[in-house]
């Protein structure tokens, strides 16, 4: 029996010292215009290996032994870059593409390069770039796109173990998130209606190329959102061969496909489904929830120019109530249900002219809500059944004018599908106030025009210089039209330290069912901000960068009820709704725009990329404020205000096989309303306590095993390792008739494993 041990363990060292090379390749374009650049010098830092661009833009590395590399591109006239964290495997090829830009700042006497973080020449605000595989190690992440954003500067979380992001005071509400240019409007399982939080993001991570994320001061590119961009690029198919990948991890396992369907061309096909409900359901749990999604894109090559890319990517989410016995009925009459059915498809086309390029897409995006909730006696308290969509025709371009100037150019026209059935027993809320709607039946159609315009230049060799203005138009709203001027300037003051300046006007539309449930509603107006952004970034060295940046958003023409004076629907739009928070989020009040606010903070970050030394790490912190006005004049502090957030992350590469990382978050408590004695809530003490501060440490360890043309991966990530009780919600329990506060979960070990072929 040892024999045969020892005989298995010879063979498996021997199989996994078998084929250890594999391959980088990719294509090199103008950041710009898109055209491929050939000539372009490729070296895998510290080692022999490197290409030359062919006449495509295209390179191939082979027989590169299996590992974790940086690889640089240079070509005379355009600023070099490095991409770090390469991961080269024997499963498939690693691709490596870059968007090099013209060099066109030089400082006399002074060279400091900072190919680690590039920066976009048509948005000079904060933008931070994240690839798939710091996206794929973040501790406590769930390998999740959305959640990796949750430790940069400036953005908080509403509800622990949910999507549901605060981006410098704003509500979960105001953010956009485009795969592939295509606008999603939830881009998460188990979303709420009117926003954009959720419970898990349902994008492959697997797919995804890179990811830009920008907290305010983004460009008339991007509007109806007021907060932030999320822009995930997705990756094409492998060219080579067929392959895939199967995986099991913390929530979920799925199977990945990808290869070549002819020459040029090729796809990408992932399902994955949870297995939640198969724990909750042997762990004899009464909520039981169950989700799948999938994504399918194909990518085809007419000729060097013209390129024609289809997406579609979905979601099926279910809730389930256990109600065996009156305990369970008493804890599910707590809870809304929500099952839903949402895709975004669509088909876009893309032509590079002389020193530009032009896109037309063409999609559709759908979401299916059925939302209920049940009282003890599991008659019906709320049901809400609600469909929209949306279908948009998109055309974006882009042309250089000069070596130092762009211009670029847009329009979208959208043609809104919205119905919805509704029905609210006889609701009065824990404030005392009687919900006047009941019943909702409703079948509109709608459509959104909107227009940009945005240049971008160099004054005298040394300030940048983005500016543009944008429109949008809304037939449902009495007043239809609103313009957004917005201006962003850089200014170097020595090689390695320069001066950030950005604002503008932002607008975003009111929520569907906002202007359905009642008919004075659609004299909603659309909320307005008025951005002021200005900060410093220092290159201390070509892999470490420090940022400090100081914002103050000017919010107004938000809608507030009429009915419940003190609510304003910027504090809503977080968790999973219901009566706990008395159908807030869902507009059901006659609603004006007079709502104001404002939201003020300071940030500072430092991130040190993976280099030469094979650590990385990120350091934040942020101190900002929220403040909110409704219809009875009291300024009062934001839902989602939490002073002071730090995060600290990081993590160590031992070699081509092991890899530790970390993370630490701290932030103080946000603000909640106390319950009474009796189960009630006064409108005086509206978001006068706080929760206590919260804090946790994630960590994650991580093993790969090369064989041949296949690769084994596998991690042990555990959340909140000193087992820290965070409160985050506060409920009445009419069993004890005291209030409640619940906190997340405390310590969440789990296991992951891949395999790729």
């Amino acid at each position: 029996m040892k024999f045969l041990r020892f005989m298995s363990l010879i063979f498996f060292i021997a199989l996994e010292l078998q084929a250890q090379t594999g391959t980088i390749r990719g294509k090199v374009v103008d950041v710009l215009t898109k055209e491929p650049l050939p000539g372009v010098n490729i070296i895998v830092l510290d080692s022999d290996f490197g290409a030359a661009s062919n006449i495509e833009g295209e390179y191939s590395i082979p027989n590169v032994p299996v590992g974790l590399y940086r690889v640089q591109a240079s070509f005379i006239g355009y600023k070099q870059q490095i991409r770090t964290d390469i991961v080269v495997n024997s499963a498939r090829p690693a691709v490596v593409n870059f968007e090099l830009q013209e060099s066109a700042i030089e400082l006399e006497g002074v060279t400091v390069t900072t190919d680690y973080f590039e920066k976009s020449p048509t948005e000079l605000g904060n933008i931070t770039a994240l690839s798939y595989e710091e996206i794929r190690r973040s501790p406590g992440g769930f390998e999740d796109v959305v959640r990796a954003l949750s430790i940069l500067p400036g953005v908080a979380q509403a509800a622990a173990g949910r999507n549901d992001l605060v981006v410098r005071g704003g509500a979960p509400s105001e953010n956009l998130y485009l795969v592939d240019d295509f606008v999603v409007p939830n881009i998460n399982h188990f979303g709420t209606q009117g926003a954009t939080g959720g419970a898990l993001s349902y994008i492959n991570l697997d797919f995804v190329n890179n990811t830009t994320f920008s907290t305010g001061g983004f460009s008339t590119i991007y509007g109806d959102k007021l907060s932030s961009v999320l822009a995930i690029k997705l990756r094409e198919g492998r060219k080579d061969r067929f392959g895939g990948k199967g995986t099991i991890s913390a929530t979920q396992f799925g199977l990945n496909l990808e290869g070549p369907v002819t020459e040029g061309n090729s796809f990408l096909f992932s399902i994955r489904r949870s297995y939640l409900d198969f724990i909750f359901n042997a762990a004899g749990f009464n909520f039981v929830p169950e989700y799948y999604d999938a994504l399918l894109k194909y990518d085809y090559k007419i000729d060097n120019k013209n390129r024609i890319s289809y997406l579609f990517v979905g979601a099926l989410d279910r809730v389930k109530f256990n109600n065996e016995n009156e305990e369970d009925i008493f804890d599910n009459a707590q809870i809304l249900g929500s099952n839903q059915n949402q895709y975004v498809t669509g088909v876009s086309y893309r032509h590079l002219f002389d020193k530009g390029f032009y896109t037309l897409s063409l999609s559709r995006n759908y979401i299916k809500y059925e939302s209920f909730q049940n009282d003890t006696l599991l008659r019906p308290l709320f049901v809400n059944n609600s469909k929209e969509a949306e279908h948009e025709l998109k055309f974006n371009s882009i042309f250089k004018i000069y070596k130092e100037s762009e211009f670029s150019l847009g329009f979208s026209a959208k043609h809104i599908d919205f119905e919805s059935d509704l029905y609210l027993s006889n609701y009065v809320t824990t404030f005392g106030d009687s919900l006047l709607l009941n019943s909702l039946s409703a079948r509109k159609n709608y459509y959104k025009l909107s227009a940009f315009t945005q240049l971008s230049t160099l004054f005298f060799d040394r300030l940048n210089i983005s500016a543009g203005v944008r429109g949008d138009y809304f037939n449902a709203l009495e007043t239809k039209f609103y313009a957004s001027p917005r201006i962003s300037l850089s200014l170097p003051l020595s090689a390695s330290l320069s001066l950030n300046l950005s604002s503008g006007f932002y607008h975003q539309f009111p929520s569907y069912i906002w202007l359905n449930t009642f008919e004075s509603n659609t004299k909603l107006k659309a909320v307005k901000v008025i951005q002021y952004i200005a900060g410093f970034e220092h290159i201390l060295r070509s892999d470490l960068r420090f940022k400090l940046e100081a914002f103050y958003k000017d919010y107004s023409n938000y809608p507030v009820s009429t009915l419940r004076e003190y609510l304003v629907l910027a504090n809503t739009g977080a968790g999973y709704g219901g009566s706990p928070t008395n159908f807030d989020s869902f507009g059901l009040d006659p609603l004006v725009s007079e709502g104001v606010g404002e939201a003020r903070g300071i940030e500072f970050s430092a991130q040190k990329r993976s280099s030469d030394v094979p650590h990385y790490a990120l350091f934040s912190l942020t101190y900002s404020e929220s403040k909110f006005k409704g219809l009875d004049g009291i300024d009062r502090n934001g839902a989602y205000d939490q002073r002071w957030i730090v995060n600290l992350s990081g993590g160590y590469i031992f070699n081509e096989r092991w890899e530790a990382s970390f993370k630490f978050r701290f932030a103080t408590g946000s603000p909640y309303t106390p319950y009474n004695d009796d189960g009630t809530q006064s409108i005086e003490k509206y978001n006068t306590m706080r929760y206590p501060d919260s804090h946790s440490l994630d960590i994650r360890i991580d093993r790969r095993w090369n064989f041949e043309r296949w690769t084994l991966i596998a991690y042990i990530d555990v959340q909140n390792i000193y087992n820290r009780s965070n409160p985050s919600t506060i409920n009445w329990d009419y069993k004890e008739m005291k209030s409640d506060i619940e906190s997340s979960i405390g310590i969440l070990p789990s296991i992951g494993v891949s395999i790729e072929f």
